[in-house]
């Protein structure tokens, strides 16, 4: 019988259920640390293999408030603005608009599922990057949809607790099949 900490195929990416998808994130102490850069090059290079447009450290399996952002349009999302890869640390949202808009969201830590998700059209952030700068900007339209996307992995939340409905989740072959746009 396998020990609770026998994971003989372990995935990069931590899925739906395991139990780190849950907690509330640490706070990064030293954005400076071999370690914590070590992270970032890691998620990096992570979330650009999976072709994703972002990526929590819980989904790479630490406990802490970092993630990735890297929009860019894929097949998934073919009309997602291009942004540099960028290493959001401690991010916090420091005002949001009263405007909700619903879109269609994937997870790397919920393959193969879609839902269509309600988030604020306009987000007020604040965040450090990967050289300890710190910032306050405001994002708006699918920027903002990812920034809270990922924030919510470091709060233990995913995109299933945000729907409104169970009727708003739909396999993702069924989301190609019905939604997707038609490539030329």
């Amino acid at each position: 019988m396998p020990t609770k900490n026998h994971t003989p195929d372990k995935p990069d990416i931590a899925q739906l259920g395991h139990p780190i998808l849950r907690k509330r994130a640490k706070i990064v102490e030293n954005i400076q640390s071999n370690e914590c850069q070590s992270l970032i090059l890691d998620m990096m290079q992570k979330v650009e293999k999976a072709n994703g447009v972002g990526i929590a450290a819980p989904q790479v399996y630490e406990s802490l408030r970092i993630f990735i952002m890297c929009s860019k349009p894929n097949a998934r999302y073919p009309d997602a603005p291009v942004m540099p890869i960028t290493a959001i640390i401690n991010p916090e949202i420091i005002d949001a608009s009263s405007e909700m808009e619903k879109g269609w969201e994937g997870c790397l830590s919920v393959p193969s599922m879609r839902g269509f998700v309600p988030r604020h059209e306009t987000i007020t952030v604040r965040y450090y990057d990967q050289a300890g700068e710190c910032y306050q900007t405001t994002f708006s339209g699918f920027i903002a949809r990812i920034f809270q996307h990922e924030l919510d992995h470091l709060d233990g939340l995913t995109f299933v607790d945000r729907l409104d409905s169970t009727q708003d989740l739909i396999s993702e072959s069924e989301w190609y099949a019905q939604f997707a746009p038609t490539q030329s």
